[in-house]
């Protein structure tokens, strides 16, 4: 009899591991996908907001691509509660579903602000499909929109960042003292806020909301230094929690919270080996630690989606854990954090140029860099490869050696340290699952999927350190 898979969840997680699924069951099986929202991105709603791309370019799945894949979804439609022994999830408004395996890929949902006024139209998280065109909505019509959005952190600025592509005024109140508090250092953050404020960013640090009110169709949003702005959006940025409410009662390990999450291990099975969890809900194994986190980013969920599926479908692949990554344009500026950036007791090695918006710093343990934090304009970071030889650095667990002492005297210089420890090589031998990663059988309108060209990665691969 074939295997019965049930996904709950339309985003990264449940799409990588339908295609996982089929590459090694060959259609041997039934896979239902269970989500509230069509299947999509999250992080291209920011494209569409700024008017980049469509709705419709955010989607990773439709009818006809589900049905090639063999996959019955039921899109807009909730789960309301799994039980592990009976082997069966409870839709609203419909009959049980049986499964043999189950993938949780739930996602998570914005915190809420308990203030008065957060109930006002025009005053919302930017999280989901709807979410994003109601702010379209609320600003149409208007030459130049008047933003509040609270809270900095990074979602909340990919958001930002698409808003100032439309030119739009914008202001930011952050209850910490710094921008971006979970992903830079007060020292690069402080290079982002001038640069924020001299592209006409209004910030508001270290103050909370006191309340939001609305007067003549603009909302006044009331902070605790006395200070009142004006908006016609009011974008609550506030932080995610994972969603794991409808496990209540299931004996799926779980805790609830902004720092809570489903306990998978490198299989991404929770305490039920029958049942997995990925993505922003999953507590799963992470480098440089041995305590598991969630790493609520997209190349984490790819990566857990894939390996579910795949052992899913009856292989045996462990996940050697994500690497903690943010990676973003901050209305012109770019910005980018890895591993364990904030860890105090590592030994960092920084450049600080803020006339020149230029900030680096690397952490190491020992000859291993371990974090690392990276500000500058696009031509001097990400026109460059240095961020990507880093991270590679990382990923691979790359010892440098002398080659530390050498990235003391020149730190700009990390290509050659690159080449020389072997990270290319390594990295071309590196698979997730053990063989070479397939395209995403998904391309809208039907396009065609186009190999890339990887003669030039020989260049690197292929040079030997002095």
């Amino acid at each position: 009899m074939a295997t019965n898979h049930v996904i709950i969840g339309g985003g990264p997680v449940a799409t990588n591991a339908i295609e996982s699924i089929r590459q090694f069951d060959r259609n041997g099986s039934r896979i239902t996908l269970i989500s509230d929202e069509p299947a999509h991105s999250r992080m291209a709603l920011p494209y569409w907001l700024a008017g980049d791309i469509t709705r419709d370019h955010t989607l990773t799945g439709d009818e006809g691509s589900f049905k090639k894949l063999r996959v019955e979804a039921r899109i807009g439609c909730r789960v309301t509660k799994i039980d592990p022994k009976a082997n069966t999830v409870s839709i609203e408004d419909g009959d049980p579903v049986t499964f043999d395996n189950l993938l949780i890929a739930t996602g998570s949902t914005p915190i809420g602000l308990p203030i008065p006024g957060v109930d006002l139209p025009g005053v919302q998280p930017l999280w989901t499909l709807d979410h994003t065109k109601s702010a379209m909505e609320a600003t149409k019509g208007k030459s130049k929109p008047r933003v509040v959005m609270i809270g900095s952190g990074f979602i909340g600025f990919i958001m930002l960042n698409a808003m100032y592509k439309r030119d739009w005024q914008l202001a930011v109140v952050e209850r910490e003292e710094q921008v971006l508090p979970r992903m830079l250092n007060t020292q690069a953050a402080g290079i982002v806020e001038n640069w924020l404020q001299s592209k006409g960013v209004e910030l508001q640090m270290g103050t909370t909301i006191k309340q939001i009110s609305e007067s003549n169709d603009t909302k006044v949003v009331e902070l605790a230094n006395g200070q009142k702005l004006e908006a016609d959006l009011v974008v609550i940025a506030t932080g995610v929690q994972p969603n794991v409410g409808l496990l209540a009662g299931s004996g799926i390990e779980a805790t609830e919270g902004p720092d809570g999450g489903i306990s998978v291990n490198d299989r991404m099975q929770t305490n039920f080996p029958h049942i997995y969890a990925g993505g922003d809900v999953a507590k799963g194994p992470v480098m440089f630690n041995n305590n598991p986190h969630v790493h609520a980013i997209q190349p984490t969920a790819v990566d857990h989606g894939r390996i579910a599926g795949a052992n899913m479908a009856g292989k045996e692949m462990h996940y050697p854990g994500s690497l903690s990554m943010n990676v973003l344009d901050a209305c012109g500026l770019q910005c980018a954090s890895f591993g364990n950036w904030s860890d105090s007791s590592t030994e960092a090695m920084t450049i600080c140029n803020p006339d020149g918006y230029v900030f680096r710093s690397l952490l190491w343990s020992g000859d291993q860099i371990t974090g690392a934090i990276f500000v500058g304009r696009a031509n001097d970071l990400g026109m460059l490869t240095d961020v990507g030889m880093v991270k590679g650095i990382m990923q691979t667990e790359t010892k440098m050696g002398d080659w530390k002492s050498f990235l003391q005297k020149n730190p700009f210089d990390i290509r050659r340290p690159y080449i020389a420890t072997g990270v290319a090589r390594k990295l071309a031998g590196t698979t997730l699952m053990g063989q070479p990663s397939r395209a995403r059988q998904y391309q809208f309108d039907g396009a065609e999927s186009a190999e890339p060209d990887r003669q030039a990665h020989q260049v690197y691969v292929g040079t030997k350190g002095n």
